[in-house]
């Protein structure tokens, strides 16, 4: 017999049962990941409360959706501030709401996790129907997911979800043999940039450490942490993710973690965090103590596009937003999400803001690529 539950905590379900749903090795939506955000207190004090809902057959768990439960927007990457604003004007509560998401990482994935050995779709449509249901026994305003493959936001909109389109810069290995080689297949001036900024880099003293997570001690994760707080710290945000989980990340993906350090005048000034899993590097957080031209796009661009070509990885996702990633060779690349919203006149209205919004991203992609750094004959994407 089939059942749903819901889950508030991961203890409930164990890493073996969640590792059996089909996730294509995306890290993000691994055991490992969401339970390190729950226990090393990267959670609840940021307003996201666990609502893990689980699809059984019998005692087999056979489906779920990482789901949480919100009282704020921040942390997700999909802005809909001004939504919640319109609520607060009509006189009407936006908050709680509910997300299927990874907390703090927009990055796309699948969000709709289903056991290989059941029918993908009856599964998908099942859990879609148990996180409506959910939503209004509870009487949330909304249910939001973000980041979802083209083929979950399909089902989802089929389902009656608004589909909302926005966009990133990734970067594609057209089978480079080395890092001149991708240099080969971008126009003279933006390869006369890119050296001139690894020149300088190198010009200022600069030491780059590679890292694995299983070369990692508790003295990187201080230092990098140290820079990952300064990054918030200047832009007046929030540093919601600790130590202690960067040092379990690193214990639970010895191999997929990869902290890049930078070291000058025997310190360290600078470093970036990043993990790989499914063929994809995924460039999550940056953090420096001193300014060194031409620093960010080393740690944070060339050398990372460096470690893809060496190791064979297809694709680069550097993070959300940056038009400078465009002359640097990453290309935007179209993100989705799906939403549901409880009130039927808020759903209208943002609709048509959606429909509008779609309308200007297409419109700005087109021209972006206008401007692709490639050359227009020979090795591109």
């Amino acid at each position: 017999m089939r059942t749903t539950k819901i889950h508030t905590t991961l203890d409930e379900i164990s890493s073996a049962s969640w590792q059996t749903l089909n996730h294509g090795n995306n890290p993000f939506v691994s055991y490992d990941f969401l339970y390190g955000l729950e226990k090393h207190d990267c959670l609840q004090q940021w307003g996201w409360l666990p609502l893990y809902l689980s699809l059984y057959d019998d005692d087999t768990l056979i489906g779920a959706l990482p789901m949480y439960q919100k009282d704020n927007s921040y942390g997700e990457f999909v802005f809909d501030w001004a939504w919640a604003d319109a609520y607060a004007r009509n006189g009407l509560q936006y908050y709680p709401k509910l997300v299927v998401a990874v907390p703090y990482t927009p990055a796309t994935g699948p969000r709709l996790l289903v056991h290989d050995s059941y029918n993908k779709h009856e599964l998908h449509a099942a859990l879609m129907k148990a996180a409506l249901d959910f939503a209004k026994d509870m009487g949330v305003s909304s249910l939001h997911y973000l980041f979802t493959p083209e083929d979950e936001t399909d089902a989802l909109e089929k389902s009656g979800l608004l589909r909302r389109t926005g966009f990133q810069f990734h970067w594609q290995n057209e089978n480079y043999t080395d890092f001149d080689n991708f240099l080969g297949s971008l126009s003279s001036k933006k390869r006369k940039q890119i050296r001139k900024e690894r020149r300088d880099v190198n010009n200022a003293g600069v030491e780059i450490e590679l890292l694995h997570g299983r070369e990692t001690t508790k003295e990187h994760w201080s230092v990098f942490h140290a820079f990952y707080r300064s990054t918030f710290a200047r832009k007046s945000g929030y540093a919601t993710l600790t130590q202690s989980f960067f040092e379990y990340l690193a214990e639970k993906f010895p191999d997929q973690v990869i902290l890049v350090l930078a070291r000058q005048d025997g310190k360290y000034i600078a470093g970036t965090f990043n993990i790989h899993g499914g063929g994809t590097l995924y460039g999550r957080h940056w953090g420096s103590s001193r300014d060194v031209s031409g620093l960010h796009f080393e740690l944070c661009y060339y050398q990372l596009i460096e470690y893809c070509i060496e190791n064979k990885l297809q694709r680069f996702e550097a993070g959300a937003q940056g038009e400078h990633k465009l002359s640097r060779g990453f290309l935007p690349s179209t993100t989705y999400s799906a939403h549901w919203l409880a009130h039927p006149a808020f759903t209208d209205a943002i609709a048509d803001f959606l429909r509008h919004e779609q309308s200007g991203i297409e419109n700005y992609m087109e021209v972006l690529e206008e401007h692709s750094p490639f050359r227009k004959t020979g090795n591109q994407p």
